[in-house]
């Protein structure tokens, strides 16, 4: 879910650290291009969903007859105790929607649209777009979905907040005027990765995340040695 705090901590940012950031951050322009972000991450972690069985889809036969002729040669299958469909849903080796797929496409596709728009200069149509576009197939797409997302009801929280993305990011457009906004360069964008403090931030906020993130508490492994008789 895109961050409801994003652009009061930019105009707090731009109250306390405008001279040593250069300058304030324009919101919008600023906001656009995580809403940009957001969907360029939430698709590609649709497929960690994939690898790990999460935010899976209902099987074929909860499906309306028309959705199951849609999906009939196009699903998932999940095989493995390990994967959260079948430890959480008990729908291993069942014929699930692909949802996560589904997401993972539409995100990028949103995500690409948002890219060129912010490219562009065209920073409300960007982040709009972006915004309402991901929220709304949030929305859509849980109707698809068998995953735990709290207690059962016609319309979950998440749906709820997602639905009030899109008014929210049309309230900071007509608070937050664009102004005036310098041109956009590609060249001194990328020009900015190749600074050791910002590839030792990416380090060290990767090397933050994978000790966070990276140890399951849900799975867990074993290791076994034996020896192999035909060496004796």
């Amino acid at each position: 879910m895109m961050p409801k705090a994003f652009p009061w901590i930019v105009v707090a940012l731009n109250a306390t650290q405008a001279r040593a950031l250069g300058g304030e951050i324009p919101v919008v322009p600023a906001m656009a291009a995580m809403a940009v972000a957001y969907a360029y991450g939430e698709a590609l972690g649709r497929l960690a969903c994939i690898s790990f069985g999460c935010c899976y889809g209902k099987s074929l036969d909860q499906l309306s007859p028309r959705m199951r002729r849609l999906f009939e040669s196009f699903s998932f299958t999940f095989k493995g105790a390990t994967k959260k469909v079948a430890y959480e849903g008990s729908l291993e080796g069942v014929r699930v929607a692909p949802i996560q797929a589904i997401t993972a496409v539409v995100f990028i596709i949103i995500a690409l649209a948002g890219a060129y728009l912010f490219l562009k200069s065209h920073f409300t149509a960007s982040l709009l777009f972006a915004a309402a576009g991901t929220q709304v197939w949030r929305f859509l797409s849980e109707k698809l979905r068998a995953d735990m997302r709290g207690k059962a009801q016609m319309i979950s929280a998440y749906q709820v907040m997602a639905l009030l993305m899109a008014p929210y990011a049309a309230v900071v457009v007509l608070l937050f005027p664009i102004g005036q906004t310098e041109t956009l360069e590609i060249a001194a964008g990328l020009g900015l990765l190749w600074n050791p403090a910002v590839l030792l931030f990416c380090q060290a906020l990767w090397l933050a995340v994978f000790l966070i993130t990276g140890r399951s508490v849900v799975t867990g492994s074993t290791l076994s040695f034996f020896v192999r008789a035909d060496r004796i």
